[in-house]
């Protein structure tokens, strides 16, 4: 059976093997907006908004911030599809990151999730309503944090016991009010990309 590549902009996909999964991804491509993600035979597929793109790269941006005012080590590896065919489990994440774990992956180009642990913290942004639950993928999978935004709204989930319980608090950020974010993000949003990072910088310096 072959699989071809949907124009709408949200499509699910049943009774889809592991094989034509694969042969899906290799048929999409890399240079794609779409994202995918599978649980056990289930496929989804969505192309995201503008607005869901901006959520994405200026949350991430700020990630990436945080962690250098926190002069914390961390790897960003986006929207990296990350699978294990034991689990029958694939997800692409808006992005994602190493950070407790980061000198474990350190250099890697190769990470292996089947030996290598999965990313420390995913980012999912909801703008575009998924049918498909993405946590039981991250549960399986082993990712430990997952911050999902929606409509201003930021909220942190914490695996324990194999399921997803929501905190107020990060684990790879246990001191700093990440839920604060998006509200910084949307009372500065006139000021430009460039300047909201340089005002959130400063910001951290005086909370953390």
């Amino acid at each position: 059976m072959s699989l071809t590549i949907p124009k709408q902009e949200k499509v699910i996909l049943s009774n889809v093997s592991w094989q034509e999964f694969e042969h899906l991804l290799a048929e999409m491509g890399d240079t794609r907006a779409a994202r995918i993600a599978y649980d056990r035979g289930i496929v989804e597929i969505i192309k995201p908004l503008p607005e869901h793109e901006y959520f994405k790269e200026a949350i991430g941006d700020l990630v990436k911030d945080l962690a250098e005012e926190l002069e914390l080590d961390y790897e960003s590896l986006g929207s990296t599809t990350w699978k294990r065919q034991d689990l029958l489990a694939g997800v692409e994440p808006d992005n994602c990151f190493y950070i407790q774990n980061e000198s474990l992956i350190r250099g890697r180009l190769d990470i292996d999730l089947s030996q290598d642990p999965p990313p420390d913290l995913a980012l999912e942004i909801d703008i575009t309503s998924k049918s498909l639950n993405r946590q039981p993928i991250y549960a399986r999978l082993g990712v430990p944090e997952i911050w999902c935004y929606d409509r201003g709204v930021l909220k942190i989930y914490h695996l324990q016991g194999g399921t997803y319980l929501e905190d107020n608090t990060s684990l790879a950020f246990p001191n700093f009010p990440v839920k604060s974010i998006p509200s910084f993000i949307r009372e500065n949003l006139s000021a430009g990309r460039r300047r909201i990072r340089k005002l959130f910088r400063e910001w951290v310096k005086r909370v953390a």
